[in-house]
């Protein structure tokens, strides 16, 4: 089985399966610009080295996850094909290669209504979304704590899943829960209006980091937040990592939440010659 060569671009906030325990949804990009969906990797227990970031490159086998019908989704050979990122794509001149794999090689949609009717048809579940207007970014209060009867009955069946020796399964300590769902407004090019959700762990680590430098200030965190991905990503070329959840996606009316950002900066302006 050849390794597959992927560009990761989406690492959700961390979720509890009582199957998998707490794992991330990873999704990336292949050099042709094909998604692929990489489900269960129990990011937060792997070795440090292999912590992998978003933009990094990793080389792994990949087989269907046959327990998810999602045609992008795939799952690692085994625990040692999660290996240390083979390179990293930066931002240089301008997030050239960035633009290139993503806005050229890559389908960029604009019309919310392809994406749903192809979900519904099983023929897409990842895809890079370009709103052409983002009127609002909200959020909503949640619950505060994990159901304990779930972390309980968690850890007792993922024992045999876990990536982990026994002593870093027994001082793992899950992730804290998001007391709020975040979510942006915006319009495609029909002119549809739509709500969807940001799942994105950059979005939930922000909150954190605001949370801690306003002191606990709740409201005053919840503007801080509001003031990044509102105020300033809005003003670059924004673009939406779009992914559909495996428990709504035959089922829900719109399956869609967004699973990542892509706020590229404008390109300079080209000087004349003179």
């Amino acid at each position: 089985m050849e390794k597959q060569r992927v560009l990761i671009t989406v690492k959700t906030y961390p979720t509890l399966s009582r199957k998998y325990g707490e794992t991330v949804c990873t999704a990336g990009i292949r050099q042709d610009g094909t998604w692929v969906r990489i489900y269960p990797v129990p990011f937060r227990r792997l070795n440090e080295e292999q912590q992998y970031k978003k933009y990094d490159w990793l080389e792994v086998r990949l087989v269907r996850n046959t327990t998810d019908p999602r045609p992008e989704t795939y799952r690692p050979f085994d625990s040692a094909d999660l290996e240390k990122p083979v390179g990293h794509m930066g931002t240089d001149d301008h997030w050239r290669e960035r633009r290139t794999l993503l806005l050229k090689t890559a389908r960029v949609y604009d019309r919310l209504d392809d994406l749903i009717v192809g979900a519904k048809a099983n023929a897409i579940s990842l895809a890079l979304f370009k709103p052409t207007r983002v009127t609002d970014f909200v959020w909503e209060e949640e619950e505060r704590t994990w159901d304990p009867d779930k972390v309980r009955e968690m850890r007792d069946a993922t024992k045999q899943y876990d990536f982990a020796d026994n002593t870093r399964r027994e001082t793992f300590k899950v992730i804290d829960k998001l007391p709020y769902s975040f979510s942006f407004k915006f319009e495609d090019a029909a002119g549809k209006k739509s709500e969807l959700q940001v799942l994105d762990w950059e979005a939930g680590a922000l909150y954190w980091n605001c949370l801690h430098s306003t002191d606990g200030d709740e409201p005053k965190a919840l503007a801080k937040v509001r003031q990044k991905y509102f105020d300033e990503i809005t003003k670059k070329d924004l673009h939406f990592f779009l992914g559909t959840t495996q428990q709504f996606h035959f089922v829900a009316p719109n399956p869609w939440v967004i699973v990542g950002v892509l706020p590229i900066p404008p390109e300079p302006a080209q000087l004349g010659l003179f």
